[in-house]
C-alpha cells in the first residue's frame, strides 16, 4: 500500500513562491543601499543568500506554514510566522557565527529582515482576508457528502463547515443507523438513497467514514462514483485491504484515504493546467490562425458546398457532452448517399489540420492541451461495458493529444488490444498527472507528427 502525504489542496505552494520571491528581492535591494553599488554580490554574499533561501524552506515546513489551520485566525497566522521567522534568525546567525572570518553590514541584516517580516506578514493577511471574502478563489464550491452519521463522520463534518471558505458545501449524511452523534435534520437518508441523491444533486466528493471491513459497500459505492465521475475518499481505520494503490491526505488531524490517486482533484493543480491551457491556445490561436485559416478556409468552400467548421458531439469531463469545432472534411451527397470526403479533406485529415479549431474548445475550456483522446459518443457506452477502466478518463478534460497518442504509435497490434493499452496509458497519466508530464507530451506530440503515421481504427477516432 503507497502511502503519500499531502497538505491541503490550495494554492500555498504560490505563497511559497512569492515568499522566495520577496526575500530574495529585498536582499537585493538591501545589499545595494548598505552593502555595494555593483550589480554582482560579493562571494561572501552570495553564500549568505544561499543560506537564507535554505533556511526559509527549513523553517517554513518546519513550522507547517502551508497547512490551512495556520491561517484559521490572525492570532495563529502571526504566532506561526513568528516562529518561522525565529527558526530561520537562528539558523542564519548560526552560520554567521560559524564563519567569523566575514563580518556582514549590520544595517544589511536589519533592513532585509525588517522588510522580510513586514511584506510576507502582509501577503499572508491580505491572503487571508481575500480567502475569507470571496471563498474558494472564485471557483465552484464542491459538494460533499459523509457515509456515516458517527463520530469520524461528525469530525469531518466539523472540518468542512469550519473551512467552507476553502470550497467545500457539506450536503449531509448517509447512514442505515439511527445516530444520537450528529443533527437528525443533516441525516439524508439511508445508504440505498445515497446513489439517487448524488446523482440529482450533482454532488462532487463522498467520504466514506464507516468500518472499512465491508468490501463489497466500498466497491459499490466506488464503482458508482467512477461511473458517475465523483471523487471517492475513505475516512481509514488502517485496516483497508485487498484495495489498489491508496494516498493519504489529512485535513487538520483527519486522515482521508482516497482509493485511486488523481492529482487533478486538488484545486491547485486544476488552476495550474487551466492557466497553461489558456496561454497555450491563446498563443497558437494568436500565431497560427491569422494566416493558415484563410488559406484552409478559402480552400474548403472553393472545392465543396457548406461551412467551412464542423461541429460534433463530444463526451468531456464527468461525460458531459460539448460542440467540439473542426475543420469539414466531407460533402454531404444527394438523399440517402451519405457524405463523402473531399481532396482537400482527406488531406486536412492525413495532416491533423482539421482538427486546428479544437484549439478554440481549449480556450473555451472544453478540451485541454493533453489528455484522454474524446471519443464518439455512441461508443461511451460500448467501451463503458468492455473495459473496467474506461469511466476513470472522464475524471481529466478531453485533449489535443494525450499519453496514450504518443506512447502507442505505429504499433502492430489487434484492434481491441490497442484499445486496452490506450486506456491504461490513459489511466497511468490521470493518476500521474503533472504540468512537466503535460510538456513532455506536447514535445513527443510535436515530434510524432514527423513520423510514420499509426495505423487507424475508426472506433479510436
Amino acid at each position: 500500500m503507497n502511502k503519500k502525504i499531502q497538505s491541503s489542496n490550495l494554492p500555498f505552494f504560490i505563497l511559497a513562491i512569492v515568499d522566495l520571491l520577496i526575500i530574495n528581492s529585498v536582499f537585493r535591494i538591501a545589499y545595494f543601499v548598505h552593502v555595494s553599488k555593483e550589480p554582482s554580490f560579493s562571494d561572501h554574499y552570495v553564500g549568505l543568500l544561499v543560506v537564507f533561501n535554505m533556511a526559509w524552506l527549513f523553517s517554513a515546513q518546519f513550522n507547517k506554514i502551508d497547512r490551512i489551520e495556520k491561517y484559521d485566525d490572525v492570532k495563529s497566522l502571526s504566532v506561526n510566522l513568528f516562529n518561522t521567522f525565529f527558526v530561520h534568525a537562528f539558523l542564519v546567525l548560526g552560520f554567521i557565527v560559524s564563519f567569523k572570518g566575514y563580518i556582514y553590514s549590520r544595517l544589511f541584516l536589519t533592513y532585509t529582515y525588517i522588510s522580510s517580516v513586514a511584506l510576507i506578514t502582509g501577503l499572508r493577511l491580505v491572503f487571508v482576508h481575500i480567502t475569507r471574502k470571496y471563498g474558494n478563489f472564485g471557483l465552484k464550491n464542491r459538494k460533499v457528502v459523509i457515509v456515516g452519521a458517527e463520530e469520524a463522520g461528525k469530525a469531518l463534518s466539523e472540518y468542512f463547515t469550519q473551512y467552507k471558505y476553502f470550497g467545500y458545501k457539506f450536503m449531509g449524511f448517509f447512514d442505515d443507523i439511527e445516530s444520537s452523534v450528529v443533527d437528525p435534520s443533516l441525516i439524508m437518508g439511508d445508504l440505498n438513497r445515497l446513489k439517487s441523491y448524488c446523482t440529482e444533486n450533482n454532488i462532487d466528493e463522498i467520504y466514506y467514514t464507516l468500518p472499512t471491513s465491508d468490501k463489497m459497500l466500498i466497491s459499490s459505492i466506488s464503482r458508482f462514483a467512477e461511473e458517475n465521475g465523483i471523487y471517492f475518499k475513505i475516512v481509514p481505520n488502517f485496516n483497508l485491504i485487498g484495495q489498489k494503490e491508496v494516498d493519504f491526505t489529512f485535513y487538520g488531524n483527519i486522515p482521508i484515504m482516497t482509493i485511486r490517486k488523481i492529482p487533478l482533484s486538488l484545486t491547485f493543480n486544476q488552476i495550474i493546467k487551466r492557466g497553461f491551457d489558456i496561454i497555450f491556445s491563446i498563443t497558437f490561436i494568436t500565431l497560427i490562425f491569422p494566416w493558415l485559416f484563410p488559406i484552409i478556409g478559402l480552400l474548403i468552400i472553393s472545392t465543396s458546398k457548406g461551412s467551412i467548421f464542423l461541429k460534433q458531439l463530444r463526451p468531456g469531463r464527468k461525460n458531459q457532452l460539448f460542440e467540439c469545432y473542426k475543420f469539414r472534411t466531407v460533402k454531404v451527397l444527394p438523399k440517402g448517399a451519405g457524405v463523402e470526403t473531399t481532396k482537400v479533406g482527406s488531406i486536412l485529415r492525413r495532416t491533423g489540420l482539421d482538427e486546428l479549431p479544437l484549439f478554440f474548445n481549449v480556450l473555451f475550456g472544453n478540451m485541454s492541451a493533453v489528455g484522454p483522446r474524446a471519443n464518439m459518443v455512441k461508443h461511451l457506452e460500448l467501451y463503458s461495458t468492455l473495459l473496467d477502466d474506461y469511466n476513470i478518463r472522464q475524471y481529466a478534460t478531453p485533449g489535443l493529444t494525450g499519453y496514450a497518442q504518443v506512447k502507442i504509435f505505429n504499433e502492430d497490434m489487434d484492434q481491441m488490444e490497442v484499445l486496452k493499452r490506450k486506456i491504461e496509458y490513459d489511466v497511468k497519466y490521470i493518476e500521474n498527472w503533472s504540468l512537466l508530464l503535460d510538456i513532455k507530451i506536447l514535445v513527443l506530440a510535436f515530434f510524432n507528427i514527423f513520423r510514420k503515421k499509426p495505423r487507424q481504427h475508426k472506433e479510436l477516432a
